[in-house]
């Protein structure tokens, strides 16, 4: 048998489709080898929460921890392979973890199933193989989203030496996302056809970075852990201003709690429409932080006076100064800041000022 070069890229996108095992997940993880539900196949990604697609990833599966992987694949006589996916995948990686929400992930995976004549719901527990109830495995893609936890493989027949080494970097750099390559060879002859994959990416620097960050992530923070955190390294003011912060988000909001290994956090999540959106984070380390990071792809805050009227209300409490630079960004608010009970009225009554904002674009569209 000798190597032989694929007919199409398409050809070996329907092989990827109708073998999944091609993504070799027992070399991504010989302890627990990763296993691939393919959710849909030129899966749509908007650049905007409320436009139209802009990108297609060329697969997109979810493997049995809810982690989403984004595939792309290209044949390595295409030139873009070398740098240019780089920068596409990347740009899928960002909006993902904005504009796909788990309710999509979950719509996309059924009408894929549907348009096959496959039950969702059975194609799904044959897949969990009994080892996960399916709500706690849809839940569990939400957290990995929120989490920005994802997995980025290119996939070749070759893959070049310059793509090879920008995965390794980004793969030793990145704590939650994983960045791989997977060369998968063709190989025929007499009237035989046997295709053999390789991954790469997994440099013992990458493996040091993955364990000790994994070890990071692996804390599931909660109220009680995050508040016994707080009391070690906060006054009893800070530790009320937490409380208070607590309070409303429990009232208004559902909740998302960090899992970072050293600092503690929660997350306000405001839902609207089918989209949602991380308002601000509370920190074990006297922090919160405003997410304009997050808020400038949503409208209304899309627009640049808006996030300015945003920022004068917060800078109108006593006590807190944010950079007009910062509207964009993530800048943090000292738990000093909200001490007295008005101070922190007054931030929380911003805040159900841009939930009624976001709820009230919704509705209007």
């Amino acid at each position: 048998m000798g190597e032989q070069p694929y007919d199409s890229e398409e050809l070996l996108q329907q092989l990827l489709a109708e073998y999944p095992s091609l993504l070799a997940g027992s070399q991504m993880d010989t302890e627990k080898p990763r296993r691939w539900l393919l959710i849909s196949r030129e899966a749509g990604l908007a650049s905007d929460g409320d436009g139209p697609d802009r990108w297609s990833v060329d697969h997109l599966f979810l493997d049995q921890d809810g982690i989403p992987t984004l595939v792309e694949v290209k044949r390595s006589s295409d030139t873009r392979i070398r740098r240019e996916v780089v920068g596409q995948m990347l740009d899928y990686a960002a909006n993902a973890v904005l504009y796909w929400p788990a309710e999509e992930i979950r719509a996309k995976y059924a009408s894929r199933c549907e348009k096959e004549g496959k039950n969702p719901a059975r194609d799904l527990e044959s897949f969990l193989c009994n080892e996960l109830q399916p709500e706690k495995f849809w839940s569990q893609v939400k957290t990995n989203l929120q989490a920005g936890k994802l997995r980025l493989v290119f996939v070749a027949d070759e893959i070049p030496n310059e793509l090879r080494r920008i995965v390794e970097f980004l793969n030793q750099q990145m704590e939650f996302a994983e960045v791989l390559a997977v060369e998968i060879r063709q190989f025929a002859g007499q009237g035989l056809r046997t295709l053999v994959p390789r991954v790469m990416g997994q440099t013992a620097e990458s493996e040091r970075a993955k364990s000790s960050g994994n070890n990071r992530a692996a804390r599931q923070w909660d109220e009680a852990s995050f508040f016994a955190e707080l009391e070690k390294t906060q006054d009893s003011a800070g530790v009320e201003v937490a409380r208070r912060l607590l309070d409303w988000t429990k009232l208004k909001t559902e909740i998302w709690w960090g899992r970072g290994g050293r600092m503690g956090s929660f997350t306000p999540i405001v839902t609207h429409g089918n989209a949602w959106t991380a308002v601000f984070t509370v920190w074990t380390y006297g922090k919160v932080e405003v997410n304009f990071q997050y808020l400038k792809d949503k409208i209304p805050f899309k627009s640049e006076s808006r996030r300015l009227e945003l920022l004068g209300r917060l800078n109108s409490i006593p006590g807190i100064a944010i950079d007009r630079e910062a509207i964009s960004g993530r800048p943090g608010i000292p738990f000093t800041a909200l001490k007295e009970l008005s101070s922190t009225q007054a931030f929380l009554g911003v805040f159900d000022w841009v939930m009624e904002e976001l709820k009230l674009t919704t509705q209007q569209e």
